[in-house]
């Protein structure tokens, strides 16, 4: 049974909880050497181990964009178009957003049956009582690297997507390297990169909150690990959906 009281206070927990790590990133950066290891090691999981499937996501999406937009440009004598449809659907909006959804599927759930476990077997408990912050300890460095993650992957995807349409375009008519990829750029501008950039951004943080929330949310039952794992996939993508389109609606609102 839905019921909005205990909507509202999850809701301003949630909030309080981000506002708790995000007050924590000044100190860690300054004061926990001890934790950077857990840092290097989330952009190792998050961003190298998923260089694999993110090239083959981007070279797929971009011969896949220039394939379908080309000849349909084409019949409209519209060809040049096809360089900020490129930007647009790369860069702008499928980049960020499928990469946060890579990074969902594997690291969300990840950090989420992490966590969870540790609360289980009260390695939490046992931070706390040495002096330790959990948040400090256990959720900041895994909210940077997401965030990092999220953002050198998003760029990874970028240059691949449009990598892979330049490689089906030589298939259509035989276009030089320079002249294509400096055609691109004349098309990108700053506002296509900061969107990019701080959808990027969002998204990090949104999943490594999430996930971060449902592994500390578990109570004492070895079966609520998994179930923390798959609230957290749920969790992530709803609010990525939600704020991918809230950005874009906003960055057209400005424009116009």
């Amino acid at each position: 049974m839905w019921n909005p009281v205990k909507r509202i206070n999850t809701a301003i927990y949630n909030l309080g909880f981000f506002a708790r790590i995000l007050s924590g990133v000044g100190h860690f950066i300054r004061h926990h050497k001890a934790s950077f290891k857990i840092l290097i090691m989330q952009i190792l999981f998050t961003f190298v181990f998923a260089l694999g499937i993110t090239t083959l996501l981007a070279m797929a999406i971009g011969a896949a964009v220039f394939v379908i937009g080309e000849p349909f440009l084409s019949m409209l004598n519209q060809q040049q178009l096809i360089f900020p449809l490129l930007i647009i659907i790369i860069m702008r909006e499928l980049g960020p957003l499928l990469t946060a959804f890579i990074v969902i599927a594997r690291s969300a759930t990840a950090i989420a049956t992490e966590i969870a476990g540790m609360v289980i077997s009260h390695e939490v408990e046992a931070y706390i009582s040495v002096g330790v912050d959990p948040i400090q300890h256990l959720a900041v460095p895994r909210f940077l690297g997401l965030i990092t993650s999220l953002v050198l992957l998003n760029i990874y995807f970028s240059v691949f997507g449009l990598a892979g349409s330049f490689l089906v375009s030589q298939f259509f008519s035989f276009t030089p390297v320079d002249l294509y990829f400096g055609s691109l750029l004349q098309h990108l501008t700053f506002r296509d990169v900061l969107l990019s950039l701080i959808k990027s951004i969002s998204f990090g943080a949104i999943i490594s909150t999430v996930a971060v929330i449902k592994g500390f949310s578990v109570e004492r039952a070895t079966t609520e690990v998994p179930v923390a794992g798959l609230r957290a996939v749920s969790g992530a993508f709803a609010l990525c959906i939600f704020v991918n389109v809230l950005l874009s609606a906003l960055y057209y609102v400005v424009l116009s």
